[in-house]
């Protein structure tokens, strides 16, 4: 390729001419060996091999476990050969490959970036697949901020819903029930925390949240039984009779229930459900876990 300067004379002095005319060719000469030497011919090829080539490339690194050659090849597909359906593939392709690496930040961009450019094509729902997967092992304790668990969940669902016979669905369900387990979890932890602490009202919004927004999760047993504790100790009994009673119902061979049950007989009361308390109405929600 021959590169034009700009702003040089038109019309030089002869005499500098003549100076140059002597020094030029051996700076050129040595500019030119100096570039060969410091070539890195990997690049090279990399950049003049044809998208089908390092498509394939890409494709072999990653199947023997070079991710990071992996990615290299995705990317030289999708930078050297943009608008070809090769640069398309090597798109989604690298962000699978980041996903493997770790780099859980880098695959969620590239899959975005994806779904952004190609968003009814047949590797779309691969693509978000990958995001709720990036997100879902990011998942921390629930003694951590469960910000990667609510992504996990939005993610995924988008997934179920926009693409419902995706062979991806099955198991973005099965990670949904994990990060919803885990959103449930987070509220149980902080709802004890007020509950120890005999900040009732705090604790009651917690345990409250995990059975009308978290039913079918394991931890709505417990929860039910903290209402009964939590609204027992604030003397609220009706509705700690009905939790207990919703309690019983749902779960009637539960330890959780039997304690519930326990403490109220302690003052003479036994469970009863007023169908007017919200209790009642999020106990017809609940399937289990």
């Amino acid at each position: 390729m021959v590169f034009k300067r700009v702003g040089q004379s038109k019309a030089p002095q002869r005499a500098v001419f003549l100076a140059l005319s002597v020094v030029v060719p051996s700076l050129f000469l040595a500019a030119c060996m100096s570039s060969e030497k410091d070539v890195d011919l990997s690049t090279y090829v990399e950049q003049t091999e044809p998208a089908d080539v390092l498509y394939n490339q890409g494709l072999a690194n990653l199947n023997a476990g070079r991710l990071d050659e992996a990615s290299k090849k995705f990317d030289a597909v999708d930078r050297q050969h943009p608008y070809s359906e090769f640069a398309r593939k090597s798109m989604v392709m690298g962000a699978f490959a980041d996903y493997r690496k770790g780099s859980y930040d880098e695959a969620i961009g590239s899959a975005k970036r994806y779904l952004t450019l190609y968003p009814s094509t047949d590797d779309a729902a691969y693509a978000q697949y990958i995001i709720g997967l990036s997100y879902y092992r990011q998942i921390k304790d629930v003694t951590q901020d469960q910000k990667e668990a609510r992504q996990t969940v939005q993610t995924m669902q988008d997934l179920v819903t926009r693409w419902p016979d995706s062979e991806y669905v099955d198991d973005a369900k099965e990670k949904i029930r994990f990060a919803t387990d885990q959103l449930a979890g987070k509220e149980m932890q902080i709802g004890r925390y007020y509950l120890e602490r005999r900040e009732y009202i705090a604790a009651v919004k917690r345990f409250r949240t995990v059975v009308e927004n978290y039913s079918n999760t394991r931890h709505v047993e417990e929860a039910l039984a903290r209402l009964t504790e939590s609204y027992y100790a604030m003397g609220l009994t009706s509705e700690a009779q009905t939790a207990a009673a919703v309690l019983g119902t749902n779960y009637p061979d539960s330890q959780w229930y039997k304690d519930s049950y326990k403490l109220l007989q302690s003052n003479g009361l036994a469970p009863r459900e007023n169908a007017g308390s919200w209790i009642s109405k999020a106990g017809k929600l609940i399937t289990g876990a």
